[in-house]
């Protein structure tokens, strides 16, 4: 399985003699809308802290997170992005044997090998439009027990998400420790997808946010765990380093997760565009169109007439980039995936589809 998190810009950028802030990329699943303008004018107002270590605590940051997920602020654990808490968590359990739904980010696997874990992986089908049967899954849990389980909740990149109620049914039936990375749940109903509100009640979930996608921060490097089991919420928190969450991570996650006006304006029009595209890419012949609940949306070549890294290739020249999802585990190369970008954007994305796949 090759690792591959989507379009290097820079060397795109030298193969093809265009500079990178002139792609349009639709390969990273980032908010295309940037940053909250409140939380970047934080910085700005504050820059002189640079010269200050941050709160070792957090205690602005975490009180920001809580009110943010309706948790307990003291079930709250930050990393240097999602992917440090990743490692950790599953450092600090040590699975030896884990379930994986796939197919997947491929850290997940990378990680789990670190350990030493064996590796079992449970198969959304392209035949079922990815979806999931909670029921089977827990039967499939139980009766080869699972030391983890690990859930993509929206699943990049099927774009499939369980609800709560079916979270909360698969944790009140097995007895595995279930990690699920809720990396692009606010681009859809949290209320009804996000399982935040069940941390406090079962002591054998993990829920990971990272703020790279919705909030358009990759450079800050800040993630969050929520967890109610004390044991490892605070072994976690005895092997991250001090002051993991440098103090500008810190300054911007204290405004952006209270920041309502950008929070709703992003889900509104987000979610028309992703709707918009369904709808538009369900009419090209050549294209089956699988449902999602994230940013971005999984398609498949029907005729095989051209695969997805040469369509890639051929969108290059125009500036656009899609994601070849041939390096996800259970895909083939006729996959690829697009993420929702501005509606101007967007258009563009799909006239130049026509024109080739048409």
């Amino acid at each position: 399985m090759s690792v591959n998190h989507g379009a290097n810009l820079y060397d795109l950028s030298k193969k093809y003699g265009f500079s990178k802030d002139d792609f349009l990329d639709f390969s990273s699943n980032i908010n295309p809308f940037g940053a909250s303008q409140l939380a970047k004018e934080n910085i700005i107002n504050n820059i002189n802290q640079v010269s200050i270590y941050p709160d070792p605590s957090y205690v602005n940051l975490k009180a920001s997170i809580s009110g943010y997920c309706n948790c307990s602020t003291e079930n709250i654990v930050l990393g240097s992005g999602a992917t440090e808490l990743i490692s950790s968590f599953i450092e600090t359990i040590n699975p030896k044997k884990a379930l994986l739904l796939s197919p997947a980010y491929s850290e997940y696997e990378k990680e789990l090998k670190k350990a030493g874990c064996i590796i079992e992986k449970y198969y959304s089908k392209p035949e079922n439009n990815f979806k999931i049967e909670v029921r089977k899954l827990i039967e499939t849990i139980n009766s080869n027990k699972y030391d983890l389980v690990i859930i993509c909740n929206p699943n990049n990149p099927t774009g499939f998400a369980f609800n709560c109620n079916e979270i909360s049914l698969l944790l009140k039936s097995i007895s595995s420790f279930v990690m699920i990375d809720e990396t692009y749940i606010e681009f859809t109903n949290t209320t009804q997808f996000s399982s935040t509100n069940l941390v406090d009640d079962f002591s054998n979930l993990f829920v990971i946010r990272g703020t790279s996608k919705f909030f358009s921060t990759p450079g800050i490097r800040l993630g969050y765990g929520l967890i109610s089991n004390t044991k490892i919420r605070d072994n976690i928190n005895a092997h991250l380093d001090l002051w993991n969450v440098n103090i500008f991570a810190s300054l911007m996650g204290e405004v952006m997760f209270k920041d309502l006006n950008f929070i709703n304006n992003t889900i509104e029009v987000m979610t028309n565009q992703r709707n918009l595209l369904i709808n538009e890419l369900s009419k090209f012949n050549d294209l089956n169109i699988y449902n999602s609940q994230g940013n971005f949306i999984l398609c498949e070549i029907q005729s095989k007439n051209i695969t997805a890294n040469e369509l890639r290739e051929k969108l290059i020249p125009h500036r656009i980039i899609i994601r070849d999802c041939s390096s996800f585990d259970g895909l083939d190369e006729y996959f690829f995936r697009v993420c929702i970008l501005k509606p101007e954007d967007n258009l563009l994305l799909l006239d130049k589809l026509k024109e080739i796949l048409n």
